[in-house]
């Protein structure tokens, strides 16, 4: 049975990315001969052409995925069961996160190469453009600041992920010398990093090490910091690039040997927890669910890798819907796995342990031809992908600060993101604010679809196919604030309480300025 329903499930986002994804292509006349900003904006640094489309593939998928489409299903089943979290993911992915991120994509690369605050900008009014910008900023500094606390204490507790974390970034530089200076081809190259690659993670339980100071937390999150400061600086095809591709073939191996688990040996559906609409602590199913799986269905974050990152180095426009599209729908099919994971490999929850602990167990019970080496792939699979969504978010946030104050200076405007997040992560300050976090991301997914659709509106174009979800996504996070605002002031969390109030007034104002999308149709 659980056999038919994996399959199911991958027919079902073949079919939407070959199906709904070229309705979207078709909506914005997308055309290969149309010259991207990677180009005509060239700085070699953040302008840059990507070598070939799989690399930027790479870099996209890497960048986007994170921790994020792994934690929410696990979250989501433990509390409410998987089939409610199986049918957002894959009806969340299809319809809503996939458009999302293809329209971020493509909209940034027909206005040069901007972030999507500045098409708000552009294209609602100015004080729209404005506010969105600065909660984009606050929410990415947090992000920082987190990943970086999570990086560093894997680091401490599982010392094993260490070498092949961090064995990754001087392999990652060669490859991408081989790529860019030396010309080598892309097949040979790969070939190379990935087998250093191999080598770094069959030796990483041998070499395990740990840092002898008293505090190796702080040790390593000052090292983090100071890595994402000249990672989110140097061109992106020195580290950035070259990182997230080999990165991502993490995760497809991951994915890859997950399949083969699910075809060989069918996993039993009965014993899981099939559906409930409140959870043990009475937590409702909606609207908490669709800002706890974010990234496996949609992910605000996602459209600022879009414009933030990808857009200045997509080389053909034409490439998109592979990049934009397909990565949200790869992504779609980790959480899957992820889900199906903890639901079915394991026979009941483990207590006390993280969701990304029980993600690991669950999915080294799935892997079993992998023997021990399973649960140790989960993690470096999953620090990987922390590490790139820290210093991507850090340059994204570079990006938003450049714009918004009209720095010229990256290394100024860097170090002001750094010490910002150093501020949070370093004193544990980011705690206070992190349960915000997944209601903030969602409206942020829902305003970039508001300024999709004023882009559309703006060109003549099919908008439904942006305001429809973004309506939905109003709605999902504006009763997850309400929600957030009663509960925490119950609980006697009164800062918590009033930004929840303060997000909703700051969207709020940002909706009244659709009142000028009359005006951009005209």
């Amino acid at each position: 049975m659980s056999i038919v329903l994996f399959l199911s499930v991958m027919i079902i986002f073949a079919l939407g990315y070959r199906v709904y994804g070229r309705f979207a292509e078709k909506i914005v006349s997308v055309r290969k001969q149309n010259q991207t900003p990677a180009f005509y904006k060239q700085d070699n640094t953040d302008f840059i052409p990507a070598k070939n489309r799989s690399i930027l593939f790479g870099h996209h998928f890497a960048s986007i995925a994170g921790a994020g489409p792994i934690v929410g299903p696990v979250v989501a089943y433990m509390w409410w069961g998987w089939l409610g979290a199986l049918l957002w993911i894959v009806l969340g992915c299809i319809f809503f996160g996939a458009v999302h991120d293809f329209f971020s994509l493509i909209i940034s690369v027909r206005e040069g190469g901007i972030s999507i605050g500045k098409v708000a900008e552009k294209y609602i009014s100015s004080r729209a453009g404005k506010l969105l910008l600065i909660f984009l900023w606050c929410a990415l500094v947090i992000v920082i600041a987190v990943f970086a606390s999570l990086c560093a204490r894997s680091f401490v507790s599982q010392p094993e992920v260490i070498l092949p974390s961090l064995g990754l970034i001087p392999v990652a530089v060669l490859v991408g010398f081989l790529l860019y200076v030396r010309k080598m081809k892309t097949f040979l190259a790969t070939m190379l990093g990935l087998s250093a690659l191999t080598v770094l993670v069959i030796c990483s339980k041998k070499f395990a090490f740990s840092l002898p100071v008293s505090d190796p937390y702080f040790v390593w999150m000052c090292l983090l910091f100071v890595y994402a400061f000249f990672a989110s600086v140097l061109p992106v095809n020195i580290l950035l690039q070259p990182r997230d591709y080999l990165s991502s073939f993490l995760l497809f191996f991951g994915v890859a040997v997950s399949v083969i688990a699910f075809l060989t040996r069918p996993l039993p559906l009965s014993g899981a927890e099939v559906f409930t609409f409140f959870s043990q602590d009475r937590l409702p199913l909606f609207p908490l669910m669709f800002i706890t799986v974010a990234c496996g269905a949609i992910s605000g974050f996602h459209s600022l890798v879009s414009s933030g990152t990808s857009s200045k180095q997509l080389a053909r426009e034409t490439d998109a819907r592979p990049i934009g599209y397909g990565a949200m729908i790869t992504e779609g099919v980790l959480a899957v796995i992820a889900l199906f994971a903890v639901a079915f490999g394991l026979r009941s929850i483990p207590q006390g342990k993280t969701p990304v602990e029980i993600f690991a167990q669950g999915f080294g019970n799935v892997v079993y031809f992998l023997g021990d080496y399973g649960r140790g792939i989960a993690l470096v699979m999953l620090n990987a992908f922390i590490l790139t969504t820290l210093d991507t978010a850090t340059r994204i946030t570079r990006f938003l600060t450049q714009e918004f104050f009209g720095l010229s200076n990256k290394w100024l405007s860097t170090g002001l993101v750094v010490s910002a997040a150093a501020f949070l992560g370093l004193k544990d300050k980011w705690q206070a604010l992190w349960p915000l976090f997944g209601a903030s991301n969602q409206l942020v997914a829902a305003l970039a679809l508001i300024v999709i659709s004023a882009w559309l509106i703006k060109n003549k174009k099919n908008y439904k196919i942006a305001l429809i979800p973004a309506l939905v996504m109003l709605l999902i996070t504006f009763s997850a604030l309400i929600f957030n605002a009663i509960n925490f002031y119950a609980r006697g969390k009164i800062m918590l309480s009033l930004i929840s109030a303060l997000l909703l007034v700051m969207s709020g104002i940002v909706l009244t300025e659709l009142r000028h999308l009359k005006r951009a149709g005209e």
